[in-house]
């Protein structure tokens, strides 16, 4: 027997890839009820449009929606993505690198890398990059699917994309119409609210058109029409842990060999990013406007790109931090509206993907229970300040005092939950894992450690096993793992043979 309180209507304020993710992942969780989904959006709007590097959870909700993965990464012009290389954030002259996909294999007491620490402290000098078969195969610019196989090296391996946001827009955007979504066009002139109680009760466009709803998803962007203009819910700005407050985009000519990884190479005041597609790079500075001047940061960007410049350069202002509540009365924010976090680690779009997750987790009917909303803001929180500890990481732990703004981050005062997190590394090697983190051991050792947070010690219990046994192990996890990085395609020619965009021909 159905609910009689479900909700009949779903209206979606704004496109571009936060609203079509909602549109296309709604309208695949409701279909065979009868609740209507409507999307408003103007042409007349631009996206921001730069979120073009993912992580690997963006798989799940791909295949979630039943989403092929060749047709996706052909209509999006897209690329494979093994992890973020990180140029001249520790010391000028120095590069880690991110990998996705973990770190060697558990054997022992304890943690892998708690026997690598072990292993370093007796002179074995081998980094932990010689185990990550992602980083590997990525320095290689080698890619392949990983087959299914727990007990395959591959096991260690994890892969996310580069593509162009706005036709993963118009993917998702034809992927939602074809289950029963209705785009309006038009721009939003006025939000109406319930006298009674609050709550926002329809959205009357320019046109004169008024679209009533049930439940409203504010996908509006910086400007939050919804959720902040007309609710008046506030903004918690992070600005004293993430100064970064603005950034420059322009795309680039292709590169040739297609490496299958981002990069960002610090700045003098920020950093730049370079994420490779089927036809085009697509580039950015972010940086802080307290620390540059906005001409000498778009002077900058264009004398660091790999090719000539496609497009002209694109300016963005923001405030990082987050709304202080992603849900207020029938209203949920997703997307930029709901808060912004610079995209160094890429988790632009995976907080659109987590907040509609969080929102099919707990749905709700037409008597909007406050402890349902309640809960959703909670771990909505929760992940935010999880990905801002992991960011203000990248610019606390340095060595850089070459300019004011590196000399500022190294007083910047880390969150308490962050610092414990460096206090605990330093000490031992041990990692403080929190509540639904979304960033896991390995993307915290890579960050630490090229961070230059080396470990006192190791774990004692590393010292149960025998130090040869030891040798014997990792020496055979370095040899399998350079084999098969060798044995793998080329990432180019990966796309080539697969899922080659056929705009990307003529490119």
């Amino acid at each position: 027997m159905s609910n009689p309180r479900a909700l009949r209507s779903i209206v979606v304020a704004g496109g571009g890839s936060a609203g079509w993710m909602a549109a296309a992942a709604l309208s695949t969780a409701l279909q065979g009820t009868r609740c209507r989904i409507t999307l408003i959006e103007s042409e007349e709007i631009g996206t921001v449009g730069v979120g073009e590097a993912t992580i690997p959870p963006i798989q799940a909700f791909n295949q979630v929606l039943g989403i092929d993965e060749t047709a996706f990464v052909k209509a999006t012009q897209g690329t494979f993505k093994l992890g973020i290389e990180f140029v001249d954030w520790y010391r000028r002259g120095h590069r880690y690198f991110h990998p996705f996909g973990r770190y060697g294999d558990d054997f022992g007491m304890t943690p892998f890398h708690q026997q690598w620490l072990r292993a370093r402290a007796h002179g074995d000098p081998a980094p932990l990059s010689a185990y990550s078969l992602t980083e590997a195969a990525a320095y290689k610019n080698k890619f392949d699917r990983p087959p299914a196989d727990p007990h395959s090296v591959f096991s260690t391996f994890s892969y996310a994309y580069h593509f162009d946001a706005g036709l993963y827009a118009a993917f998702l955007r034809a992927h939602s119409e074809a289950r029963g979504v209705t785009r309006v066009e038009g721009k939003i002139a006025d939000v109406a609210l319930n006298a009674a109680t609050g709550f926002v009760e329809a959205l009357t466009l320019e046109s004169g058109q008024r679209i009533e709803g049930e439940l409203f998803l504010d996908c509006t962007g910086f400007r939050a029409l919804l959720i902040g203009d007309k609710l008046r819910v506030g903004y918690q700005d992070w600005t004293r842990w993430l100064p970064c407050d603005r950034a420059i985009a322009v795309p680039s000519a292709r590169l040739a060999d297609l490496p299958p990884y981002t990069r960002a190479t610090a700045r003098s005041a920020g950093w730049q990013w370079r994420i490779p597609l089927q036809h085009r790079t697509g580039n950015g500075h972010v940086y802080a406007s307290a620390f540059m001047a906005d001409d000498e940061a778009e002077r900058i960007l264009l004398a660091g790109l790999e090719g000539a410049p496609t497009g002209a350069p694109r300016k963005l202002r923001f405030t990082t931090g987050m709304r202080a509540q992603g849900w207020a009365r029938n209203v949920i924010a997703l997307g930029l509206s709901s808060g912004f976090l610079e995209p160094l680690e890429s988790t632009s779009l995976h907080l659109v993907q987590s907040g509609i997750t969080k929102l099919l987790a707990w749905f709700p009917d037409r008597d909007f229970d406050p402890a349902v909303t309640a809960e959703y803001n909670r771990q909505i929180a929760r992940e935010f300040e999880s990905i801002r500890d992991f960011l203000v990481l990248h610019y606390r732990a340095t060595e850089r005092d070459d300019s004011d703004f590196w000399r500022h981050c190294m007083t910047i005062q880390p969150p308490p939950t962050l610092a414990a997190k460096m206090e605990m590394f330093r000490l031992n090697g041990r990692l403080i894992e929190r509540e639904k983190d979304l960033f896991h051991e390995a993307s915290w050792l890579a960050v630490m450690l090229g961070q230059g947070i080396s470990p006192d010690t190791y774990d004692p219990l590393a010292d149960i096993v025998n130090p040869r046994e030891t040798q014997a192990v990792l020496s055979g996890m370095r040899n399998v793992i350079a084999r098969t990085a060798d044995g793998m395609p080329g990432h180019a020619a990966f796309i080539e043979r697969h899922c080659r965009a056929a705009q990307a021909r003529a490119a």
